[in-house]
């Protein structure tokens, strides 16, 4: 049984139909949804020179498992910013995009058919010195000169390109007629028997999803598709066409058709237009910012643009000390995440006096009895006692805490790690309270983690009740 790959170009292809270019939180939220569909390989659209943009490409090939192939435009992109936007990626591919029919050629490449086969092998060579895996996309395909084609694409398996594509850019073949064209390029290079290679049809006359049957049919190994209609093959028709025919083809997918469904339609609220104020994603959760990554080549719009969907609003004062000590991290190391981001604002923003300052605490926890936190605190001179019931210590002394003070807080986020090593190790904690629809962050350190954790919560708590005397 042949298992036919579906390579989605959802993140590639999006934005040209959608009136607007897609948000940072919704290229992640489609990558995540792509990624647990276990699509065979997820592309992206060739690099910018926006800040934004490399660092959306950065995050998701950081945070997901699937392949990522960045597309690159032979004529314009370059191959060094896609490497470095890709190479943390689990499972990276550099996909280069070249024009092979005459027109395309001389129009967006100004080159002549001699002088584009030295260039093809020169670029291929290039993407392949940085990257593993190469794909070579011959665009426009359809209506190059076969001899030419035929040339081209041996030229950039030599070269190294390990996939290679053939692209109806027109969209105006019928299923026979493009069936027959696969067979013939098949044919005159041999070499693709021995690699993977695919199609991407447009769907001019409606025939992209027939034309991608008779591919099959003669060999291609996956289709390139979309999440939703987008003038490409809908990897539901792809998964319907396995489906029906599958058995009689020889072919099964490694999609999980189980959850397609749901996904198609999660991702269709993000895909449609949004309105101007982008209400939809009000109430996305922090998780999607998972694998954020900035280095020291970022800039403070950058950073604090992360910062603000972590949830945080900083003044600027606040936003220059972030900035700041981020650089002095991300000197020191090559890339600096969101966990780290939130040490860093937790540490050097909204430092403010310590209105409730911790004065003992007496924590009784166990596997047969129910955890309990007796803490006395210090306000303005005067002592409070608070006695708390959890479930596990630390909850315990939150509760404890909020005895204390009167009050709840809705706890974001709770994060707790070793900073030094052996059996006197300190460990610190950072704890995110949310409160009048803003976040406030505040960390810990102590030999003892419970010690740390409610150094943390008083911390952010402090930071609350400043901003609201």
């Amino acid at each position: 049984m042949k298992t036919l790959k579906f390579i989605d170009m959802t993140l590639r292809q999006a934005g040209e139909k959608r009136g607007r270019d897609l948000t940072f939180r919704e290229k992640l939220e489609i990558a995540r949804s792509l990624d647990r569909l276990k699509i065979d390989t997820i592309e992206l659209a060739p690099i910018s020179g926006s800040k934004a943009d490399q660092l959306a490409m950065r995050t998701i090939a950081s945070m997901v498992v699937t392949r990522i192939s960045a597309a690159v435009d032979i004529s314009s992109g370059s191959i060094e910013e896609t490497w470095e936007g890709i190479r943390t990626a689990k499972k990276p591919r550099i996909n280069i995009l070249c024009p092979v029919s005459t027109v395309q050629m001389e129009y967006t490449c100004h080159k002549k058919a001699s002088a584009m086969i030295g260039f093809i092998e020169e670029q291929v060579k290039k993407a392949r010195f940085y990257c593993e895996h190469v794909e070579f996309s011959a665009v426009d395909a359809t209506r190059a000169e076969r001899p030419f084609l035929i040339e081209a694409v041996k030229t950039a398996i030599g070269a190294g390109a390990d996939k290679v594509t053939l692209c109806d850019s027109a969209g105006i073949m019928l299923p026979g007629e493009f069936g027959a064209f696969v067979a013939e390029i098949r044919d005159g290079v041999p070499e693709l028997k021995e690699i993977e290679f695919y199609v991407e049809i447009s769907d001019g006359i409606n025939m992209a999803l027939a034309c991608a049957a008779a591919a099959v049919s003669e060999g291609a190994s996956g289709v390139k598709c979309t999440t939703l209609p987008n003038g490409y093959p809908t990897i539901e028709e792809l998964a319907q066409f396995v489906a029906v025919k599958g058995e009689d083809l020889g072919l099964a997918t490694g999609v999980r058709v189980t959850e397609l469904h749901r996904a198609v339609g999660q991702l269709g609220k993000i895909l449609e237009p949004a309105d101007e104020s982008g209400s939809r994603f009000n109430g996305l959760m922090n998780e999607e910012m998972t694998g954020v990554c900035l280095d020291s080549g970022d800039e403070i719009s950058d950073v604090i643009r992360v910062v603000r969907q972590l949830g945080y609003d900083l003044s600027d004062e606040d936003n220059s000390r972030v900035y700041e000590a981020f650089r002095q991290v991300a000197e020191k190391k090559q890339f600096v995440g969101t966990k780290e981001l939130d040490a860093i604002v937790a540490s050097s923003a909204m430092q403010v006096p310590s209105t409730y300052k911790l004065k003992t605490y007496v924590i009784n926890s166990g596997n047969v009895i129910t955890a309990t936190a007796n803490l006395l605190l210090e306000k303005d001179g005067k002592e409070y006692r608070g006695v708390g019931i959890g479930d596990g210590p630390i909850d315990a002394a939150f509760q404890a805490i909020e005895q204390i003070i009167g009050h709840h807080y809705e706890l974001d986020d709770f994060q707790i790690q070793t900073v030094t090593e052996g059996r006197d190790a300190m460990g610190s904690a950072l704890v995110k309270l949310r409160a009048g629809g803003k976040v406030y962050s505040g960390t810990g350190i102590s030999t003892d983690i419970i010690g740390a954790a409610i150094r943390a919560n008083l911390s952010a708590l402090n930071k609350i009740v400043y901003e609201d005397a």
